[in-house]
């Protein structure tokens, strides 16, 4: 288990004991939690799953703000939370996440609402942007590409109608090819028609006009593509999974006609809130967004062209469990994505991909043979291989000043699964490659924490030594063994005997690995280091 997530002591004939964990979304509609069980293996096991209704969307769709009874209501429910986690055990706050997704993150009093919640029941809600939703959705779905290749094989949307957003994920066999989140969201929906006013015999047709402009907005941004497979996620999708009987399911993925689905939301349509909280058993807030939820469900699929919509019984949470099994690194399957992400980004800006793929390798390739002089931990290396692949984009804008002009491009640029923090730290260790080391005055560097600021430096030292192994940007040196010394860090180049210009570019331009570590850096060919 990796200790990013929390350690056991076990006798050493014996795997690690499970650890227990538990994830809190603060929902516009409803706060969650999940109790899972993680093993030495990554494995996850759920163990609990509890669900209570709290309006938080109803407030700050419509007015702006959270109510303080609202905010009251929230910390009723965390407590009780709070007092369940107390029974497992689940007490170190490495074991907890809590997030917060529209509800909170549009209300002028969020930061408030954070503290009041922080003070109340001592858990810190993260930021948490689009793109780590995007990329807690693509952990959470990833079994499923796995176990059913049939669908993913093709082009496949996946779709989760939240409360205030919808998330868009395109997919083409295990790559994603675009990801947006869009402020369309069931609750919303229902609370701007009622902030209108609008007659009930309208309320459908405003629904609709609103969400062909989103469907349509989507379109446009993913150029039109045209998958063939539609995945829903959500709890309203889930539920009518489980009225519409005598479907067949196989592991996990249920199918649900179209035109079946298009009845039963009809019905649902045709149904006041309070009506639907009393057949299905439903709070007034899941009631309220049951029929916009499968309204844009029905449309989106219907502007695609599908004729059936597959159902998985998967959420946020376990996405976010997924993420603590890997001990909160980029898992491979996820790196992979954001690199895939980030070469898109590079050849938009003209980037040299041979000579900047390989930077990144040589960098990777440095920070794990040199980990105990850096003791940075794994999602580093992540962020490192992102700074090595578009250090020189901003070459686009302009030769001089290049990597000023890099870290603005990466500001600027959309990335899946990288949160807007470590956008940050991306640009910066790309804008350090190279002239000025940081200082406390640089736009960015000074905002950062303590840890972000060594991290940072940290980084960029590597980098410079990966970009003078390349000072011939011919990719002639393929493999590197470094043997980490008191007084110096030697990089032995096993191919080559002749490597005077690496080790002059060494000597001018690696002086911050000298600085950050107190090691001079040394080359040398294997012949030089045998006698």
């Amino acid at each position: 288990m990796n200790t990013d997530t929390v350690s056991t002591k076990t006798d050493a004939n014996r795997p690690p004991a499970p650890v227990q964990v538990a994830v809190i979304d603060i929902g516009a509609s409803s706060l969650r939690m999940q109790i899972a069980e993680i093993h030495h293996d990554h494995s996850v096991v759920r163990l609990e799953s509890f669900e209570q209704a709290v309006s938080l969307g109803k407030d700050s769709f419509t007015k702006g703000r959270i109510e303080k009874s609202t905010i009251e209501d929230c910390v009723h429910v965390l407590l009780v939370y709070r007092a369940k986690l107390n029974e497992y055990g689940i007490t170190d706050p490495r074991q907890i996440r809590v997030v917060a997704t529209s509800g909170v993150k549009e209300a002028s009093n969020r930061l408030a609402f954070q503290d009041r919640v922080f003070i109340a029941t001592g858990f810190e809600i993260e930021r948490f942007d689009e793109a780590e939703l995007h990329r807690a959705t693509f952990l959470g779905i990833s079994p499923f590409i796995r176990k059913h290749p049939h669908v993913f094989d093709e082009l496949t949307m996946v779709c989760e109608v939240g409360g205030g957003t919808t998330e868009f994920v395109l997919m083409e066999r295990d790559h994603v090819v675009f990801a947006q989140t869009y402020r369309l969201g069931a609750l919303r929906l229902r609370k701007t028609l009622e902030s209108l006013d609008a007659p009930v015999a309208q309320s459908r047709h405003l629904m609709e006009t609103r969400i062909r402009q989103s469907i349509q907005q989507l379109m446009e941004n993913s150029q039109r593509a045209q998958p063939k497979n539609l995945l829903a996620l959500g709890g309203e999708m889930r539920f009518a999974a489980h009225e519409l009987a005598g479907q067949q399911q196989t592991e996990g993925l249920l199918e649900i006609q179209l035109d079946e689905l298009n009845r039963f939301t009809n019905k649902i349509m045709e149904q006041s809130t309070d009506r639907l909280a009393t057949r299905y058993h439903l709070s007034l807030p899941e009631a309220d967004s049951l029929g916009p939820a499968l309204l844009t469900n029905c449309m989106i699929a219907q502007e695609l062209g599908v004729e059936h919509v597959y159902v998985a019984n998967v959420n946020l949470r376990d996405g976010l469990v997924q993420e603590m099994a890997q001990g909160r690194k980029w898992s491979a399957e996820i790196q992979e994505q954001i690199e895939h992400s980030a070469v898109q980004v590079g050849r938009k800006y003209h980037f040299d991909e041979n000579h900047c793929l390989h930077i990144s390798h040589l960098a990777s390739s440095l920070f794990d043979q040199t980990k105990e002089l850096h003791q940075l931990d794994a999602r580093y290396q992540g962020i490192l291989q992102i700074a090595a692949l578009l250090h020189e984009t901003g070459k686009y804008i302009s030769e001089q000043g290049y990597h000023k002009h890099s870290l603005y491009l990466i500001r600027h640029s959309e990335f899946f699964g990288i949160g807007s923090k470590d956008v940050q730290l991306v640009g910066l260790v790309a804008r350090y490659h190279r002239r000025a080391t940081p200082q406390p005055n640089h736009d960015g560097y000074s905002s950062l924490n303590r840890e972000h600021r060594i991290a940072v430096a940290k980084l960029a030292a590597i980098l410079r030594v990966a970009k003078a192994l390349d000072a011939s940007r011919t990719q002639r040196i393929r493999e590197i063994e470094c043997h980490v010394m008191p007084k110096q860090v030697k990089i032995i180049l096993p191919s080559l005997t002749d490597i005077s210009l690496e080790q002059l570019e060494v000597t001018r331009t690696c002086q911050l690995f000298e600085d950050i570590f107190g090691t001079k850096i040394v080359i040398a060919t294997m012949d030089d280091h045998e006698h």
